[in-house]
């Protein structure tokens, strides 16, 4: 993996104590897997494919299928995330968490049914099980010809057969590829916090597809910079959106973990977007605790553990925390690329040096 600078490297600073890798993979068990697609212009097939897929595996190895609780919020439903419907109603998914671009869901989809079946085959034949797969999507038809539907199976395949635990690489990445933030290259994004309660030491991660915002609304610390950097300017309205996923150890519920989901939209209010008509903005909280048995072997008496909900400010503040740096390790990982459309438009990485020192002006609103 090349080692690219993040915004801590390059003199941000941010509120929080962080987990040894500040990602989403200091979650004990959690993997994270790409593909990254890019392929110059084809005569008769594609206009030029800057994408890929990203797989979060929640308990990586693990050789058993068990639900796993979860929570969603759709601060902005101008998106997609498949299974939605399944974890309002029963609180929990199975399997891993896809991202991909808009176009490519279907495909990322039948892929990760596929591999499903596959690592659990003797489950499937037996219990007649059926899996709805988690796959969320952002639009990156500027930088990528979206239309050609580049996503194959085998991508998908190779985003979850390389997933892993520790460092991940962030930017143009996976899903994050060909998507752009506040009108600079954005992309993939981790970021991650630990919170202790009753002297237990948990650890809350965050993984996000940033692919939203305009310039003038981009903010850092609370200092307007977008209003300071006027070059290269794409859009005169937000057209992208933002997929975040948020991941813990901590033993908590769906209701609790719905409530988590919601804290991410002022995570990524951090930055200054204000959730645009043409935005979709998707937030997803899961739990890796309280591992139980297949759903379809459940037991008739359930039981689980879970933190009193008088300590969920502890973590609403890490998921604020955590969603916000993530946009920024996004961007600042990121590299320049010419877009498809319009036809060589420049979409540029920003400028490291000038966001620092605007930020450490203060520089105020115009």
């Amino acid at each position: 993996m090349t080692v690219k600078p993040r915004a801590r490297d390059i003199g941000l600073t941010f509120s929080g104590v962080t987990g040894p890798h500040n990602a989403i993979t200091d979650v004990p068990g959690l993997t994270v897997g790409y593909s990254t697609i890019i392929e110059e212009a084809v005569e008769g097939r594609h206009k030029g494919l800057c994408t890929g897929v990203t797989a979060i595996i929640p308990r990586g190895g693990s050789g058993s299928i068990q639900p796993v609780w979860a929570g969603l919020n759709s601060f902005n439903g101008n998106g997609e995330l498949t299974g939605g419907h399944l974890i309002n109603d029963l609180g929990w998914f199975l399997g891993p968490v896809m991202i991909t671009n808009s176009h490519g869901v279907g495909m990322t989809s039948h892929a990760t049914v596929g591999w499903m079946v596959e690592r659990y085959q003797e489950i499937f034949e037996k219990d007649h099980m059926w899996c709805l797969p988690v796959v969320g999507e952002t639009y990156d038809g500027s930088l990528n010809d979206i239309n050609a539907r580049g996503v194959q199976e085998h991508h998908v395949l190779e985003a979850l057969n390389s997933a892993v635990s520790g460092p991940i690489a962030e930017g143009n990445v996976g899903g994050g590829t060909g998507m752009i933030a506040y009108e600079f290259k954005g992309g993939t994004g981790t970021a991650s916090r630990k919170v202790t309660v009753a002297g237990v030491e948990y650890t809350l991660g965050v993984l996000l597809q940033a692919n939203h915002g305009i310039r003038n609304w981009f903010e850092v610390s609370g200092v307007p910079v977008g209003q300071h950097m006027r070059d290269d300017l794409l859009f005169e309205k937000e057209q992208g959106s933002i997929i975040v996923v948020i991941a813990t150890d901590a033993p908590l519920l769906p209701h609790q973990l719905n409530r988590l989901a919601r804290r991410g939209s002022i995570g990524i209010g951090r930055n200054g977007t204000k959730g645009g008509h043409s935005s979709g903005d998707i937030f997803m909280a899961f739990s890796t605790a309280n591992g139980q048995d297949n759903p379809w072997h459940t037991p008739d008496v359930m039981t689980l553990s879970a933190l009193s909900d008088t300590h969920l400010d502890l973590f609403y503040e890490a998921v604020v925390q955590a969603t916000e740096e993530a946009v920024l390790n996004a961007m600042i990982a990121a590299e320049t690329r010419t877009a498809v459309k319009p036809a060589g438009k420049t979409v540029r990485a920003i400028d490291h040096a000038k966001l620092v020192a605007l930020v450490q002006n203060g520089t105020k609103s115009l």
